[in-house]
């Protein structure tokens, strides 16, 4: 399932998948989002960066309404999310995030077919899906009677990502899903869900702190500060034209890794 190497396919932009327009959310006084204008077309991954506090995790809520903004307007795939039940909402929006969120008294199947089950799907196509979905995420199919303590933090966090493509959403919201993974097993579901973007046509919008990782992976770059968009560009665009030194460090920051691990290994020859 890894497409392996970098993604050097060009983006063509889509209709707007995901539509924000003077989006502003305050916490205590504090702007978490200060009139965020954003449009992500059908098809685009694009991650979002920045510190601690930037408003990355609050505007990624804004999307699958877990967060109402104080003001401003979200569309998602042409409607206003303020207009439907939240959990009307969030079915039809994938949602993958760092501590994954699978139920330890259901077995692996069960889990992924949470939102099938709730849409009062039948149980041959959901018993259908769930194989389906395991083959998707290169999981064995006997996995799906296991409890998730059975299992590897790697392979619950593929089921989590089963879990939220199980009722084939257009659009999946991703919050550091894969940082509390060691490096190897990090990368190796960085690029197999990348591949999965791909095969399905999926949008996504991924929240890291690992700009490598989002320099591999995404099509798209936004850079948060203080509830402000700073950039918003494709990688190598962002690295040529950034000239605010917060943006410029945080794009840096692959780089200079690179040589500094370059340099132990010369040193270590």
């Amino acid at each position: 399932m890894s497409l392996g190497g970098g993604y050097a396919t060009p983006f063509v932009m889509g209709r707007p998948m995901i539509e924000l327009a003077g989006v502003e959310k305050r916490y205590d006084g504090h702007a978490a989002l200060a009139g965020v204008d954003l449009t992500v077309g059908t098809g685009e991954f694009v991650a979002l960066v920045g510190g601690s506090g930037s408003g990355k995790t609050t505007l990624l809520k804004t999307i699958n309404g877990l967060v109402r903004p104080d003001a401003g307007e979200v569309r998602v795939d042409g409607e206003e999310t303020g207009s439907r039940a939240p959990h009307e909402l969030r079915r039809k929006i994938g949602y993958v995030f760092q501590e994954i969120g699978l139920f330890p008294h259901m077995s692996v199947a069960a889990n992924i077919a949470v939102t099938p089950r709730l849409l009062g799907w039948p149980a041959g196509r959901m018993a259908a899906r769930v194989d389906e979905l395991l083959d998707l995420v290169a999981l064995p199919r006997d996995v799906a009677g296991r409890d998730p303590s059975a299992l590897s933090g790697g392979q619950r966090q593929r089921v989590g990502v089963a879990r939220a493509l199980a009722a084939a959403p257009a659009l999946m919201l991703m919050d550091e899903p894969f940082g509390a993974l060691d490096p190897l097993t990090r990368d190796a579901l960085g690029a197999d869900y990348r591949a999965l973007h791909e095969r399905l046509g999926l949008t996504t919008v991924m929240v890291t702190h690992d700009m490598a990782e989002a320099v591999l992976l995404a099509d798209r770059i936004l850079v948060l500060k203080a509830g402000h968009i700073l950039a918003d560009g494709a990688p190598a665009e962002l690295l040529a034209k950034a000239t605010d030194p917060d943006v410029r460090a945080l794009l840096e920051a692959p780089r200079r890794q690179a040589e500094r691990l370059r340099a132990k290994l010369g040193e270590g020859a």
